[in-house]
């Protein structure tokens, strides 16, 4: 969320009343007035206006998190990017162009979304109801595979990551949408010495938390300031209109981040 401060706790000292503030929160973000841990706040990072604020804490830390601290993404890795027009698809592709990726793949839903996805980076977008982004990855790649692969999708999504990946590829789950792989085989983990690692945000401490922070002002905003990025909003919706953003959201239509803005005044 973002906002500004209109409360302090006894013990906060690194702002102010009427400081503007992006925060990461638990809960408690579809109201007027939340709680943040002074920890998981930040200034509004630079070149970001506040509903593009809003959209970027859960993001950025997410992607920080899995694709670069335990992805391990470095230079010159190609890499599969599931959900390519999610909002941790357009940061996780934006990002791996910023750091050098050498192939970015994406997968996405219609002719829209892939337009979409290599604007922000792709080279290679999969439409993966119509192709296999197996195939489109072995072959974006030389047969080479993926070195790391970024996915919220799950179910049968797994076993084909397997196939799609490189020897000593990397696979970071932080999404089950398609629910839990079933008959899986993982011989191929191990022919490939493939690691597969996952993880969630909203379980880590907020010393956890706070440290995610502290490295994308460090990574992150740099770029963010030049406008090399920013996240990705599609729509904004009155807080009385939560139910149209939630139908938009599950129709899968938006590309980025869906907000919600409230009237103070």
């Amino acid at each position: 969320m973002a906002g500004e401060i209109v409360a302090l706790g006894a013990e906060v000292t690194n702002f102010k009343l009427g400081d503007h503030v992006a925060a990461l929160i638990s809960g408690g973000g579809y109201a007027q007035y939340s709680v943040a841990d002074e920890g998981n706040t930040m200034p509004l990072p630079p070149g970001l206006n506040p509903v593009e604020a809003a959209a970027f804490p859960e993001t950025f830390m997410t992607v920080w998190l899995n694709m670069f601290l335990r992805g391990g993404f470095k230079a010159g890795d190609t890499i599969l990017i599931h959900g390519g027009t999610s909002g941790i698809g357009t940061t996780a592709t934006m990002l791996a162009k910023a750091f050098g990726a050498a192939t970015i793949i994406t997968t996405v839903g219609s002719e829209e979304h892939r337009l979409a996805s290599m604007r922000l980076g792709a080279d290679v977008a999969v439409l993966y109801k119509e192709e296999d982004f197996v195939a489109a990855t072995k072959q974006a790649t030389a047969g080479h595979g993926a070195d790391i692969i970024i996915d919220i999708v799950a179910g049968d999504y797994v076993a084909r990551n397997y196939a799609a990946a490189a020897m000593n590829g990397r696979i970071v789950q932080i999404g089950v949408m398609a629910g839990p792989a079933r008959e899986l085989d993982i011989f191929p983990m191990l022919s490939k010495r493939l690691t597969h690692t996952g993880s969630t945000l909203r379980s880590r401490t907020q010393e956890e938390k706070a440290a995610l922070i502290g490295e994308l002002k460090t990574h992150v905003w740099p770029l963010i300031e030049s406008g090399q990025i920013k996240p990705q909003v599609y729509q904004t919706f009155a807080f009385e209109q939560a139910q149209d953003a939630h139908r938009l959201m599950d129709s899968s239509k938006h590309i980025g981040k869906i907000i919600l803005t409230m009237d103070l005044q």
